[in-house]
C-alpha cells in the first residue's frame, strides 16, 4: 500500500506540474518576446528567454500617447464599474434574501428573464443609441451594472447570515441601511471579493465595447487597442512576407529595432500585469467566497 500510493503522489504531481507549466509558459513565452530585439524576434526559435535583451519595445509603448489615454480609460471603466456593479448587486440581494419582501417571487423572475431571452446585437446597439450611450465612457459601464449570476451568489450568501443579528441591531435602534452598512457589509468581504475579481476582470479584459460602440479614439480602451495592434501585427506580416517572394524587400517598420507584432508582445504584458499583481491579494477571500456559496446553495 505504502508503494502503490507514493507512485500515486509522485504521478500526481507530475500531472499537476505539467498543467501548471502549461498555463505559466504562455506568460513566459510573451516576456520573452517584449524583451527581445523585434527584428530579432522575426527570426522565430524563441522559447524561454531573450536572445537580444531590449527595452525598446517597452520604451516604444510608454512614449505613445494614446496608450496612456487608453490604459486610463481602463482603468477608470474598472473601477467605476466594479464598485458600481457591486454596490447595486448587493443592495439588490440583500432586499431578496428577505421573505417578507412584497413581491419577491415577481422581482426574481424578472431579474431572470432576460438570462433566457436576448434580442441580439442589433437591438442592443439601437438601444445603447437611444440612451445616448454610444461614443460615451459610460457605454462601459451601464450595460455591465447587473449579472443576474451575481445577484444569486450574493443573494444565497446573505440568507446564511443568522437574522438573530438583524433583530439585535433593531433592538439597538438601527435601520435597514444601518444594518445593511454595519453589520451586512463587514460580513460579506469574502463574497464580495469573489464578485469584485469577477466583474473586474470582466471590465479589464473587454475589447469588443470599444470596438463596436465607440469610435472616438480618446474613449478607447486598451483592450480594443491591443486587438488594433494584432490586426496591424497580422498586415505586416502578410506585408513581410509578400515583400520577401518580390525579391528580398524590407518593410520599415517605422521604429528601429522594433516591430508591430513586438510591441503588440510589450503591451500585452504590461495589460496582463495590473490584474496578475491584484489577484494574488484577492485569491484567499475568492476562495472562501466560492466554497461558502457552494455549501450553502
Amino acid at each position: 500500500m505504502k508503494r502503490r500510493f507514493s507512485v500515486f503522489t509522485i504521478l500526481n504531481y507530475v500531472v499537476l506540474a505539467l498543467i501548471g507549466f502549461s498555463m505559466v509558459y504562455p506568460f513566459i513565452y510573451i516576456l520573452a518576446y517584449s524583451l527581445n530585439d523585434g527584428k530579432d524576434s522575426m527570426m522565430g526559435s524563441l522559447y524561454f528567454l531573450p536572445r537580444k535583451w531590449t527595452l525598446d519595445n517597452y520604451a516604444e509603448v510608454f512614449e505613445n500617447a494614446r496608450i496612456w489615454q487608453a490604459y486610463k480609460i481602463t482603468l477608470l471603466r474598472t473601477l467605476i464599474g466594479t464598485f458600481l456593479h457591486v454596490g447595486l448587486s448587493t443592495l439588490m440581494a440583500y432586499a431578496l434574501s428577505k421573505k417578507a419582501l412584497p413581491g419577491r417571487s415577481f422581482f426574481s423572475f424578472y431579474i431572470f428573464l432576460p438570462t433566457i431571452f436576448s434580442a441580439g446585437f442589433i437591438p442592443f446597439f439601437i438601444t445603447l443609441q437611444k440612451l445616448h450611450l454610444i461614443n460615451t465612457f459610460w457605454v462601459y459601464v451601464i450595460p455591465m451594472l447587473f449579472s443576474f449570476m451575481h445577484i444569486v451568489i450574493l443573494r444565497t450568501f446573505l440568507q446564511g447570515i443568522p437574522e438573530e443579528l438583524e433583530e439585535s441591531a433593531r433592538i439597538d435602534g438601527y435601520g435597514d441601511f444601518q444594518i445593511f452598512a454595519r453589520i451586512i457589509l463587514p460580513l460579506s468581504g469574502p463574497v464580495l471579493a469573489t464578485i469584485s475579481l469577477f466583474i473586474g476582470v470582466s471590465h479589464w479584459n473587454d475589447w469588443f465595447s470599444g470596438a463596436y460602440y465607440v469610435s472616438n479614439k480618446n474613449l478607447i480602451p486598451v483592450q480594443t487597442m491591443l486587438q488594433e495592434m494584432l490586426t496591424q501585427a497580422e498586415a505586416f506580416s502578410s506585408s513581410a512576407q509578400r515583400a520577401a517572394q518580390q525579391g528580398g524587400q524590407t518593410v520599415n517598420t517605422g521604429v528601429q529595432g522594433s516591430t508591430p507584432e513586438s510591441l503588440r508582445m510589450a503591451l500585452l504584458v504590461i495589460t496582463v500585469f495590473p490584474i496578475l499583481c491584484v489577484y494574488p491579494f484577492l485569491q484567499r477571500f475568492f476562495v472562501k467566497g466560492v466554497m461558502i456559496g457552494s455549501v450553502k446553495g
